[in-house]
């Protein structure tokens, strides 16, 4: 599939399994740091929707720090109804934003790994395609993931993902499916347990402090 496509088709269909959430799941904690799931797809709507100007005024407003700015696109748009949520991101489906310097591995990665940070907690399945996980994981062990994906001080190990024919690095083994290895690369520790190897312990430690 056409890369803008596959992420198209994707944030399509996470408005329609967000259509389906009670109040208490929109409210449930993400994997994401302090975020709720419904602070997880306002973030998913703000890189395609937010204008240039209200871009630099939260630059402005953040100290010139992305990720304050990226908190507070967040806060300014936290009070919207959920509804308003599912409707942007139908919206701006087909929006091609992406990062300055990047293409769209880093909208497809971002995608997919806030897809997690929503349904994991929730119990749920996303029903992504396996095979769009290639893309995500040679992105995250990219140098350009270093910047906003991939937290400092990830240890060398060998990674594999045993759903695909994919692998990276010499170290000690972490073999799993592609979705856990993708997720703990990002410093998400909680599809810990469906890793194995030697490395695991390393990871860990890394992953519980990132």
């Amino acid at each position: 599939m056409d890369p803008w496509g596959r992420i198209a088709a994707e944030r399509r269909s996470l408005a329609d399994l967000l259509d389906t959430l009670t109040p208490e799941q929109w409210a449930t904690p993400s994997l994401c740091g302090a975020w709720t799931v419904k602070e997880v797809a306002v973030h998913l709507t703000s890189g395609p929707s937010t204008s240039l100007l209200t871009l630099l005024k939260a630059m402005v407003a953040g100290r010139g720090s992305f990720d304050r700015a990226n908190q507070l696109l967040v806060d300014w748009r936290s009070d919207v109804e959920p509804a308003q949520v599912t409707a942007w991101l139908r919206e701006y489906a087909e929006h091609r934003f992406r990062p300055p310097t990047m293409d769209w591995h880093a909208p497809l990665t971002d995608l997919r790994i806030h897809t997690q940070d929503i349904v994991v907690p929730l119990g749920l399945d996303a029903g992504v395609a396996v095979d769009g996980w290639r893309d995500v994981l040679d992105f995250l062990v990219s140098k350009a993931a270093a910047r906003g994906f991939v937290p400092k001080g990830r240890p060398d190990l060998g990674w594999t993902a045993t759903d695909l024919d994919w692998s990276h690095g010499t170290g000690p083994a972490v073999a799993g499916p592609a979705v856990a290895v993708a997720t703990v690369l990002c410093g998400r520790p909680a599809l810990l347990d469906r890793l194995e190897g030697d490395g695991v312990p390393a990871l860990r430690g890394w992953a519980s402090a990132a």
